[in-house]
Order: C-alpha cells, then structure tokens, then sequence
C-alpha cells in the first residue's frame, strides 16, 4: 500500500517558518496503513538542489543544502522510499525562512525615557522612516530589556505576549523576527513599541530575593531594541529604523505602573495617546539603565522556543458572596493569565481586580501571595472600555473585581503560557486518577511561562532547577518542550560559567546571595538530568553536544566540593525537600539524610556524563566518568547501605535512590531494599512519605521491584498526604505541599504555600510508561517499549504520545479475567513488548513488532481473596491491606470514640508484626469489643 503523506517540520518550532540557524535540521512523520513501514531512504529538494539520503533516518536530520542566508526563505520537500521500493509523493512545500542576521548586522541600541519620574517607568517609544520604493519583503528584528509590544502604522506586528520573555541578561538577549511587509507602505510609516518598566520592564526591572531583602538584579529601567531588514524590488537590501539617536519617548501612554509581581496599573483615559498619536514626545535615552555588572547589553540571538501567547479563554464558572460582603468570581479553574473585562463608566471611574488561587474563610486567600501585590488597576475612559493587563500574569482561580458591576458574560480568564504543541495524554476508568493527571497538564501550562518556574502566583515565579529536572520527564510526554527547554539550557550554561561550574539554584540566576554559593544536589543536577532527558524522548544528540561543557562542568564542580572519596557529604544541601513530615517553617527537614541525597545525585551524574561522553566519542571522558560514577556507586553502597539490605536512613526517598539510580547492583540486596520499601510504605499507612527528591521515585522502585499494588495503593490513597488528596479538596492544579490546603479547608500555616506547582506531579511520567504502558526504548521513541501493568483497581487505561515519528498509544481493558491490549506504533518505528499475565488461546505476543496497529489478550490471575480477620488480633498490616476491614475500624471509632480516629489513622505505624490491639491502647474495653466485631463482621470472621 502506497504512503498516505510525510509531514515535514524544521528543527524545533512548527508555529513559524522563522529558523534560528543557517543549518536548521529536518524531521519528517510518515502516515500510512502499511504495516511493518520502513524507509529505506529519502529525497529532499530546495527546489534548487536535491539530495538522495540513503537510510532510515528521518529525525533531526542534518541540512542537506548550501546554508541560509540572513534573510533567504527556500521551499523545501521530502519524499520517502520503504523497504518495498514504493516511494511516497513529495510532501506540502515547507517555508524555512532565516530568522537571524549576519553577524555583524544587529545595529540596533537600547533606547527607553531619558528623564524617567518613576522607577521602572513605562514608556513610548517611536521613531519615522520613509520607503521610496516597492519592498519585496521587510523583516522586523526586535528584542528589549523588559517587554514589548511592538507596533508599525497603530497595527500591532505580532500576538505574542511578554516578549521576548526572559533570559540571563547579562549573557544573552532573545529577538523576534517577524514579517512585517504587509504592515508597510511606500511613503511615510511609523514604528514605535509601547514599553513598561516591570510591565515593559517585566522581569528586567523586577526586584527579586525574599521578605524585605529584594533587589532589582538587572535593570532600573526598560528598554527597546529593534531594526528593519527591507529588501527592496530591485533587491537591494537595507537596514532602517534601528533604535538609537532619533527615536523619540513618551511617558504618556495609558500604562502607568507594572510589574511581574505587583500587577499593572492602566489610565484608559490615556488610551488615545499612543505611539501613533497623541503623546508628548521627547528624545529618547540611548543605552541600558543597568545595574552594575549588566552594562554590557549582549548582541541578540534569534528565538528557538515558541513565544507566550494567548491560548484560550475561561468563562466565569460561579459568583460567590464573601462573609464581608465581596462578590467573588470563580472560573472554576487554577489557571495562569489575567482577567480581560468589557466594561462602560463615568470617567476616572477606577476598576480594580485582586487575584487569589483559594479562599480561605470565604474570603480570598492573599497570604500566600507574600510580597506579590498581583492587583490591576484601571481607570475607564467614559467610553467602552476592555480592561487587560499587558507586561505581567496571575495565578489565580478566583478573582475580585471592585469598582464596577460587571455581568458574567463580560468577564473572561484568558490564559496564558508559552505556546507549545501538546502531544501527551492518559485516561483511565478512575475519576479521581484522571483529574490527577488534568491538573499536572494545567500546572505545567501555567509554569511554562517564557521558562519554567516553579510557581505562577506569589513573589517568586523563579526557574528553580531541582522542580524541572525531576518534571522534565513529564513535560517531554505532554507537550513538545524540546525548543522551550533547549533555550532554558543555553542561559543555564551561561549562568554556570559565571559561577565556575556551580550551577545557580534559579536560571536565570535571579538570586544572587541564595543558597550560599556552593553545588546543590538535585537542584544543580539539573545541568545533566535535563539534556539527558532532552536526547531520551526527542531523539536530539545536538543537545548533549551543546549541553556537554556544562554536564562536565556540574561533576567537576562537585567532585571539587566532595573531595576524592566518591561520596558528597556535610555540606549544604536542601534535600528531600518538602518531605510531608517536614514542619511547616522548615521544609528541608527531611527524614533522609541529606548526604544520601547529594552522593546518590553524584553518582548517578557521573554516569549521565559518561554515557554522554561515549555517545560524543569523547572516549577518554567516558572512561574517566565511567570509572568515577562506580566510585561514587561504591561508596554509597558502602556507607549507606547494610548487607541486610537496610538504608542507613530507614526512609521511603532513601530506598527509592538506591534502587532507581541503580546504586546497588546486586539482585538480593535489590529485592531486600524493594520489600523494605514497601514495608515502609505500608507502615506509613499508603500516605505519601517522600518529598520533591523521592516522589519523583517511588512509584518506579516499587512496581520494579515487585511490589505493584503497594505503588496502586500509594497512587490510589485519597488521606492526606496523597497525591490525590488534593483532587478531593477541589485541587485543579499540582500543589507545592501535599497539604497546601489542611482537611479543614483551611491555608497551611507555612510561609510557602502554592496551589499550583508542578514538581510534585512528576508521577505522571509513571502512569504513562507503567499504568498505561508507553515508554521509549531508543532515543526520540526510534525503539518504543509496550509494558502495561494493569492496576487492580482499574478497569481501563490509556496513553498516547505525539512521537517524532508519528502517534504512538497504548491502551489496555479488562474483560472479565482477560485483559484486552491495544497499540499504535508509528512508522518506520519498533516496538518492545513486555505484557503482564498469559496469553489467551490464539494469542501470539511477539518480543518485537514491527509499525501498525496490534492487539492482544491475556489473563491476568485476580488478587487472592482477604481472608477473615481475627479482629483486635489481626496485624495492622494485614487491617491496612484490606479496606474492609479498615474502614469497619475507623467507621467504628468515629461512631463510639471519635475523638480517636486522627490519631490512630495517622499515628499507627501499619506494620505486619503488630497487632491491631496496639494501636488502640488505653481504649476503653466496650470500644476495643466494638472494634473487634466491626472488623470480624467486616472480613467474614463471625
């Protein structure tokens, strides 16, 4: 059968025909119905050269053609010969357009106010140009210190928002290139951008750091850079309109005051004065208003990651009435972005809208947002008025609008986030398990805003490198992050050259003085994780080449901290971080050791590092970080783990390290640790016991280790700590804190309470390649492996995934005793299979398969029946482990003692050995007995 269609892309955006490089790679997906698709091999025309490619290949392959040149655009194709001989038709013509200058052709300088009254004022900026004659294509490079929005004759060039987001300052500046020929008229033309401080300024003007120690890092004032690339009919080219001396600036724009953490103030009174018409103008200030060390503004680079737009809207889900009298608007929704409001009323009239994720006490919960202000503020025109911040972004849910009376139908959320592709999903039969994996979409959404933060809400919104590195998995499945992490990468190389291989807590390394300076495990390891991830699920080996120096750099930096011994301890680390027996005020405390964390992170960096090395044929490396990842491994083993197969920290993070980092190689000791694990887990009661290092974990070393159902019962718990004990409060997001919000619906107490967090929801990785059963084999999903395990509670389960290749899925059903397997695998693609129980009659599984779609059934024995219970004379394990007997316990204790049943839910240590008795001491005797019938009668004793 003949090739449906090849689909073609170029390097890592498909919203632009913009590319940042002369070389950009290409990648094609093939559709067809012919199973077991190869290619054999491929040609691809410029529609000047053509080029024969022998092979398989077809993702990130190398540009075949003579390099772009700065302004160039070429149509390129592709068609594709299997291994039957039959060749598809060329594919849809692909615009690649050079999105980049020479290198000596960025010319334009900063310009912003030169007499600002304010700090980080906002501003107008403008300047005029004429075109004599007819322009064949006019291309606009701009970036800013702070945001823009750029603007040619009243019509804005673009829809991107924030731009051009945020990076290392000091080292490296992002530009937009954006067609703006249609915009341009032969005769007189004006460009101008409206700029604000923190809301033009945004994150450059923003002052950053903790409780009253906040600074601005970068700047004290915004800035526009921007030049004209026109090539005329008779193909001359020219640069016009660069900013620089005779550009002019205004103050008097309607953006009065903004910033990323305060909120936007606009005077809609002043709406007509804008770049176009209206304003007072004056020269504009030539330079950067920069903090020392940032003077040197670096020469722009062109985007590689997809900017932040606008992606939907969210009506008004409900109005509540507060206890002191404020109407409140619920969208229903945790989400990221701001409130767009159609509003008409008397001039000077001021609107205001406060932001808040939860209410506590009825009111809106603004405690957590700490130092944040994140108000805007409007004042109406007297005519009909669209009230939406421009330069900064909530996090909220609900929201408080004052000043006017609004109708639902006039309200909007509108959200935002950088605008990247989504290409995973997973269902299942389980409500709770699937609202679960909606809110990690939902938190990543909101998080991934220009970079990925760890919160969207208060006065942080940093790029925490310990919360990435253990979602990057995740983030790679649900969306095509590739370009968006790439980039992120790029500025954390260059902040870590700063820092002489340390690798800052936060890129861009906003907090200067945090952290005390020196190598951070988990968080720094982000420098090897990351781009190890990035090859993993995107097939890209240009990546750890680029990211190389810097994975070198992160190991070099901590062997000289640790010393030679292999092991990484007594120095300051955060550690298991947020580990739910950690008090409120000290989240660091963890019931692991801290030295365990930062050896285990050595270790398995080292071996990161080397697998790199061999890859790059950096051969000498890989012997050398082969040779020290063993060390390391060695040490470990030897200081922190018992021959008994004990963790020296008898601690859920401790065993999941040891098993998962692939620490302990020997078999029985592995099957010692995997059964402690699970003993740990049960005597916790199922409640989660890990923190921002082990949860990421946990799930894994128990289902790999033997221990399937006690990783269901983990995931399945609904008791607070659990991951969903947030889904039952009404979570619509990933919290920072298994109890941002107590049972009682009250805000935790902790001074660091965020409502949408993505870290914790890095579990969702293991529902993809476990529960659903989806995982990649080889780099970029070449080699796919099918391995469901079907979980006791679920009648079905589902995952899909947008490979580089094409759509991969699998998804398993029960039918009776038989489970019924269903895959995709996408062409030019294989597949591993490792399904669980017995085939059926009739049911050949194969080890491999080949493209296509497959289906097969297998038996898998049901759970052995809960055998009765002697009541008080049952082990608490065994009480645990049956929710009958369980439940009849609490359900009695709350009907006769309740004042009880907190304590002997969350105190009792549920271990095997102990009977049920022992955790009901000092009870009175007519209780124990109602307990004892309750569970005899419960599990079929009586």
């Amino acid at each position: 059968m003949s090739v449906a269609e090849v689909a073609l892309r170029a390097d890592l955006r498909e919203d632009t025909p913009f590319v940042a490089t002369a070389h950009p790679r290409l990648s094609w997906r093939v559709r067809t119905e012919t199973p077991d698709w190869h290619q054999s091999s491929a040609e691809l025309t410029d529609g000047t050269d053509t080029i024969a490619l022998e092979g398989d290949a077809s993702v990130l392959v190398d540009w075949p053609f003579r390099p772009l040149a700065p302004g160039e655009e070429r149509e390129v194709r592709v068609r594709v010969t299997d291994a039957a001989g039959t060749t598809s038709p060329w594919s849809v013509p692909l615009p690649v357009a050079a999105g980049f200058l020479g290198a000596d052709e960025w010319v334009a300088a900063p310009v912003g106010l030169a007499d600002a009254t304010a700090e980080a004022q906002p501003a107008l900026v403008r300047t005029s140009f004429r075109l004599e004659r007819p322009v064949r294509r006019a291309l606009l490079f701009w970036t800013a210190l702070g945001a823009a929005e750029p603007e040619i004759n009243g019509t804005p060039v673009s829809d991107d928002v924030l731009s051009p987001g945020w990076t290392s300052y000091r080292d490296r500046l992002v530009h937009e290139t954006v067609d703006v020929t249609t915009l341009l008229a032969v005769g007189d033309n004006v460009l101008g951008a409206t700029l604000g401080a923190t809301l033009a300024g945004a994150w450059y003007t923003e002052k950053y750091g903790f409780f009253t120690f906040t600074d601005r890092v970068y700047g004290d004032q915004p800035s526009f850079l921007a030049q004209l690339r026109v090539t005329y009919e008779d193909g001359l080219v020219e640069t016009l309109a660069a900013t620089g001396p005779g550009w002019e600036a205004s103050a008097d724009g309607p953006v009065r005051a903004s910033g990323i953490y305060a909120g936007e103030e606009q005077d809609l009174r002043r709406a007509a004065q804008t770049v176009s018409d209206g304003a007072t103008w004056a020269p504009a200030r030539v330079g950067a208003v920069a903090r020392p060390g940032y003077e040197t503004v670096p020469t722009p680079e062109a985007r590689i990651a997809p900017p932040v737009r606008r992606i939907q809207s969210a009506p008004v889900a409900a109005r509540l009435q507060t206890p002191s009298g404020g109407t409140v608007l619920d969208f229903g929704q945790n989400l990221v972005g701001r409130l767009r409001l159609r509003v008409r009323g008397a001039a000077g009239t001021r609107v205001t809208v406060r932001h808040a994720e939860v209410l506590d006490a009825g009111e809106l919960a603004l405690r957590p947002l700490r130092n944040a202000r994140a108000e805007a503020s409007f004042v109406l025109s007297g005519g009909d008025d669209v009230l939406e911040s421009r330069f900064t972004f909530y996090g909220f849910r609900y929201a408080q609008v004052e000043g006017v009376d609004i109708a639902d139908a006039d309200v909007e959320a509108v959200v935002l986030h950088s605008d990247l592709v989504r290409t995973g999903w997973f269902s299942s039969s389980h409500g709770l398990l699937d609202r679960l994996h909606e809110n990690v979409v939902w938190g990543m959404r909101g998080n991934f805003l220009s970079i990925p933060t760890d919160c969207p809400q208060r006065d942080e919104r940093l790029g925490w490198t310990g919360d990435l590195q253990v979602f990057a998995p995740t983030a790679s499945f649900l969306y095509d992050s590739a370009g968006f992490l790439t980039s992120w990468l790029r500025d954390l190389a260059l902040e870590q050259e700063r820092h002489d291989g340390v690798v800052p807590l936060v890129i861009p390394a906003a907090l200067p003085s945090f952290g005390g300076g020196g190598p951070v495990a988990a968080w720094g390891d982000a420098a090897t994780v990351v781009p190890s991830v990035l090859h993993e699920r995107f097939g890209d080996r240009a990546v750890l080449a680029a990211q190389y120096p810097s994975m070198r750099a992160w190991v070099e930096a901590v062997r000289r901290d640790a010393g030679d011994g292999g092991l990484w301890a007594g120095r300051m680390q955060l550690g298991d971080w947020l580990d739910p027996s950690a008090p409120p005020d000290k989240p660091g405390q963890a019931k692991v050791d801290a030295d365990i964390v930062a050896t285990a992170c050595f270790a398995r960096s080292l071996r990161l590092v080397a697998e790199a090395a061999a890859l790059l044929s950096h051969d000498a490396d890989a012997d050398l970080y082969r040779d020290l990842a063993e060390r390391s491994r060695r040490a470990f083993v030897s200081e922190y783990v018992t021959p008994a197969g004990r963790m020296m920290s008898d601690a859920p993070t401790a065993y999941a390290l040891a098993l998962r980092f692939d620490l302990v190689r020997d078999a029985p000791t592995r099957a010692a640790l995997a059964d402690r694990l699970a003993a740990l887990v049960r005597e916790g009661g199922y409640r989660i016991g890990t923190g921002f290092v082990g949860t990421p974990l946990v799930a894994d070393a128990l289902s790999d280790g033997g221990h399937l159902a006690a990783a269901e019962r983990l995931l399945l718990q609904t008791e607070c700590p659990s991951w969903l004990y947030p889904v039952t409060m009404g979570a619509t997001t990933v919290w920072e804190r298994w109890d941002s919000l107590l049972p009682d619906g009250s805000v935790n107490p902790g001074e660091m309470t965020s409502f949408n967090h993505y870290a914790l929801g890095a579990v969702a990785d293991w529902l993809h390649r476990t529960v659903a059963g989806l995982a990649p084999a080889a780099p970029g999903y070449r080699r796919l492996r099918i391995a469901p395990r079907p979980l006791a509670s679920l009648d079905h389960a589902s995952a899909r995934h947008e490979t580089p290749y094409g759509t991969a899925a699998v998804q398993w059903r029960r039918d009776g005793q038989h489970v019924r397997i269903t895959a995709v695998v996408p062409p030019n693609t294989t597949a591993e299979v490792d399904l669980p129980g017995i085939p059926v009659e009739g049911t050949t599984v194969p080890a491999t398969v080949g493209s296509g779609t497959h289906e097969w059934t297998v038996t898998v024995p049901a759970a052995p029946t809960a055998p009765p219970l002697p009541g008080l004379e049952a082990s608490l394990g065994a009480v645990l482990d049956d929710p009958r007997a369980y439940t009849a316990l609490l359900d009695t204790l709350a009907e006769v003692a309740p004042e009880r049943v907190v304590a002997v839910r969350d105190d009792t240590v549920w271990a095997a050995g102990r009977p049920l008795a022992s955790a009901l001491m000092f009870t009175p005797p007519d209780v124990l007995d109602r307990v004892d019938r309750a569970v005899r009668a419960a599990t079929g004793a009586v």
